[in-house]
């Protein structure tokens, strides 16, 4: 199991791949943002991938070259330690006795009992996790059986950052990232697991249109994909993964362009476009902004 909680993090949905469309010709998830002479790379992320998958789009390397500072959500190296896997632990499983069969109707657990025994997965040894971590461990385990397991973006420019003498910034803590993902779904499990049960079987399909959008820039195609069911059936988790979280980082970001370093800030590609995305955000306070 802690091999699994170290590698959840990832995972803080794969929705977390983008949004709404703002540019009709878009090119790549990367944009240049100027003011005042200063600049900043935004690059939205895919957090797990394929070997296929690369070489990443130019753009991202180009950004990467120009840039002294790499920023992230997270220290990637933190999901390493045991400190945050017993965290991880106390927040999304049950430690009382309780199984996902306490918090789910009767006609949800024989639907789950039977996927997982489908798939050959060990129910006993999945049956104390939280309906959140249970849906979250499911999809990885899912990617991993598809070959889709591989370093995503942002722990390729951790790796590659590091080689280089990168320096390196961080908008959220570990235990404020386990917080948004112990909150996934809470007050409607049932239905949660359900729409990622639903989803489980066309996965593979899901990723190879996702990711083959998110690598031509248009966001409107992962719009239709995945970001307008997200809205309408789970508007509370997707204020909390989305909106707060991006207005959270937005004194960090701007406070960027006070330094005579240029950043590259990666995150994932859903919190940078759309009405309640970081880009509009800096466009509606006067920056410029320019997708590669």
């Amino acid at each position: 199991m802690p091999k699994l909680i170290s590698k959840i993090w990832k995972f803080s949905v794969i929705i977390s791949l983008s949004c709404m469309a703002m540019f009709a010709n878009a090119k790549s998830s990367v944009w240049q943002v100027s003011k005042d002479g200063q600049t900043v790379f935004l690059g939205g992320t895919v957090h797990v991938l394929a070997q296929s998958d690369y070489p990443l789009p130019e753009e991202f390397d180009k950004a990467y070259q120009q840039s002294q500072v790499l920023v992230l959500e997270m220290d990637m190296g933190a999901a390493q330690t045991p400190q945050f896997q017993q965290a991880m632990m106390q927040q999304m499983m049950y430690l009382d006795g309780r199984t996902y069969a306490d918090a789910l109707k009767p006609e949800t657990v024989k639907r789950l009992n039977a996927y997982m025994t489908e798939k050959g997965l060990p129910i006993e040894n999945l049956k104390t996790l939280k309906p959140s971590m249970l849906s979250i461990t499911l999809t990885m385990l899912e990617l991993q059986r598809l070959g889709i397991f591989g370093a995503g973006v942002d722990e390729f420019y951790t790796l590659q950052g590091k080689q280089d003498a990168k320096s390196f910034l961080f908008l959220e803590l570990p235990e404020e990232q386990i917080a948004f993902l112990a909150d996934m779904g809470k007050g409607y499990e049932d239905e949660f697991i359900n729409y990622s049960l639903d989803d489980m079987n066309r996965l593979g399909e899901m990723m190879t249109d996702m990711k083959e959008a998110w690598r031509q820039g248009d966001s409107q195609a992962l719009v239709d994909l995945s970001m307008k069911d997200w809205q309408e059936k789970f508007p509370q988790s997707y204020q909390s993964l989305i909106v707060e979280r991006n207005n959270n980082w937005m004194d960090d970001i701007e406070g960027y362009f006070a330094t005579e370093d240029v950043e590259f800030i990666l995150v994932g590609a859903l919190h940078l476009v759309g009405d309640d995305g970081v880009i509009k955000a800096l466009q509606d306070k006067g920056y410029a902004v320019k997708q590669l």
